[in-house]
């Protein structure tokens, strides 16, 4: 089975110019805790909650100066569309990661994948395996 079988279509996106409250509101209207950051539908980084708080509202500057491209992570780990699923799961075990961003061949942003995803729809025993890595201290 391939990861877009069971990914997770158009997610919610932000411009790297859009302000950290509209990041914000994003992740609590949508209960999520990592927000793809994606140019001409092109990713160009992460925003997590995390980020938000340990370089945002940690720094000294005032947290509305920010904006999403200020504290995203710029090097982000993907998977590609037409991968086999239980390929993902390895990796992302691997990487202790629960959940990935999904791109095109031509590195367009198309969707998002998570372990609950690979578990519920296709690679229950690869998800399962990915989180003991994740879960068992390393």
């Amino acid at each position: 089975m391939q990861i877009n079988q069971v990914m997770t279509p158009r997610c919610r996106t932000c411009n790297p110019s859009d302000s950290l409250r509209q990041a914000a509101q994003y992740m609590a209207q949508d209960d999520i805790g990592a927000l793809p950051i994606a140019k001409d539908d092109h990713l160009v980084g992460m925003l997590t909650d995390r980020d938000i708080v340990t370089r945002g509202l940690a720094s000294p500057r005032d947290i509305n100066e920010f904006k999403t491209g200020d504290l995203m992570s710029d090097q982000v780990l993907y998977c590609y569309d037409d991968q086999k699923t239980d390929e993902v799961a390895r990796n992302m075990g691997e990487l202790q990661i629960r959940r990935m961003p999904v791109v095109n061949r031509e590195k367009q942003l198309v969707g998002m994948v998570s372990l609950g995803d690979l578990a519920s729809r296709g690679a229950d025993d690869a998800a399962g395996e990915a989180l003991t890595d994740i879960s068992e201290p390393g």
